[in-house]
């Protein structure tokens, strides 16, 4: 498979004369190797309207990963350190948004934070983590207090979440004043709903091919007696162990009526969501997937595990069907419940668009971020166009 490049927004021209403006980072690794972090990252960008100097600044990409491999993240990190005493030493940098995941993401941007405070630079800190807090309890005692001071840093840490929340105020002793929820938001769809048609029902699961997303569950679940009396067709849409989920397909005798499509980007996702009929996703961890906002955003039904912040803002039998992680029949149970119901099915698709409208689009976003960053770093990006997603919401 060729290697996946990043959108536009990293090199995009400016229409705008750019020598007076100032700038906002928002640092977080610029290709898909950064996941749902790097696309909510992305959407942000591609959202901001036309910087006015003076009046609005200007949102721009700070890649601290790259594509390659761990260590050669290493020279990637270097390059955004140096990024940032460039802008320090300008006076245009005007502060800097800084997305984290856990892992080698927390230790770079653990880096990342600590290096702009040092040069006085304003810092809120993005937690995109789904896992940290399970992986926390476990950390040496000097390992907990190096992450408590890195988020005593910033000047707000921003969550996905009510449960997030808890945790950084709890466990990482974040004063309450500093913790913000921002819910993620995502575009409109680019790509009408495909009308409906006779044949299988579409099923879609979107995300990186992992058994914290519970393929290997999914999979079992498609091969149950209860399943292969209904017409289906499955694709996996997403990077990772291709061959080893195929095979383990073949094995669960379901060759025919899987399919797994690999990296798609955003144009053939968008394609694929317009002609699903339901998204299935049974992770065991989660923060706020972007999968599901965009199934919704589509009108796709959802079948997700209640994890991370899902139930804070979905709702069984309304708008989304839970199922539980690492039961495979309880995954095919929801499945079959959907795929077996019409009625329930148009409930769940038109609930589910309505709670995107309401809350996810990104416009929503935007002005949240907008808000906080003009209250921590004096100026913000130029506000979006508005789009027709933004308007309905507000009606």
């Amino acid at each position: 498979m060729p290697q996946p490049t990043a959108p536009s927004s990293l090199d995009a021209p400016a229409t705008t004369d750019t020598s007076s403006l100032r700038t906002i980072y928002i640092a977080c690794p610029w290709t898909p190797v950064g996941g749902g972090m790097f696309k909510v990252a992305d959407y942000l960008i591609q959202a901001q309207g036309e910087p006015q100097p003076g009046q609005t600044a200007q949102l721009r990409p700070l890649d601290t990963r790259g594509a390659g491999s761990a260590a050669a993240s290493m020279l990637v990190l270097a390059q955004a350190l140096a990024r940032l005493v460039r802008g320090r030493l300008s006076g245009r940098l005007a502060g800097v948004h800084v997305n984290m995941a856990e892992r080698l993401s927390l230790v770079r941007k653990s880096v990342v934070v600590a290096a702009s405070r040092a040069l006085g630079l304003p810092v809120v800190l993005h937690l995109h983590a789904a896992q940290l807090h399970r992986a926390y309890p476990d950390f040496p005692g000097w390992a907990k207090a190096l992450v408590r001071w890195v988020f005593s840093l910033p000047q707000s840490v921003i969550v996905l979440g009510q449960a997030s929340a808890d945790f950084v105020i709890r466990e990482l002793g974040v004063p309450a004043r500093r913790v913000e929820i921002v819910i993620n938001g995502v575009p409109a769809p680019s790509v009408p709903r495909a009308a409906e048609r006779p044949g299988p029902a579409r099923i879609l699961f979107v995300g990186n091919l992992s058994e914290r997303k519970g393929v290997s569950d999914l999979l079992r679940a498609l091969a149950q007696p209860r399943l292969a009396s209904l017409s289906w067709q499955a694709c996996f849409a997403g990077g990772g162990d291709l061959e080893g989920y195929r095979a383990k397909a073949a094995g669960l005798g379901l060759a025919g009526r899987v399919d797994f499509a690999g990296w798609t980007d955003s144009d053939r996702l968008a394609q694929l969501l317009s002609q699903a009929d339901v998204l299935v996703l049974p992770s065991y961890d989660e923060g706020l997937p972007l999968a599901i906002l965009e199934a919704l955003a589509h009108g796709v039904a959802v079948v997700c595990t209640p994890v991370g912040e899902i139930p804070h803002v979905l709702t069984d039998g309304h708008n989304a069907c839970f199922v539980q992680a690492g039961d495979a029949d309880s995954i095919a149970g929801g499945l079959a419940r959907v795929l077996g119901d019409p009625a329930l099915r148009r409930a769940l698709e038109h609930n589910g668009q309505a709670l995107f409208r309401q809350q996810f689009s990104l416009d929503r976003f935007y002005e949240n971020i907008a808000a906080l960053h003009a209250r921590h770093f004096g100026i913000a990006g130029a506000p979006p166009v508005r789009s027709e997603a933004a308007a309905k919401g507000r009606e």
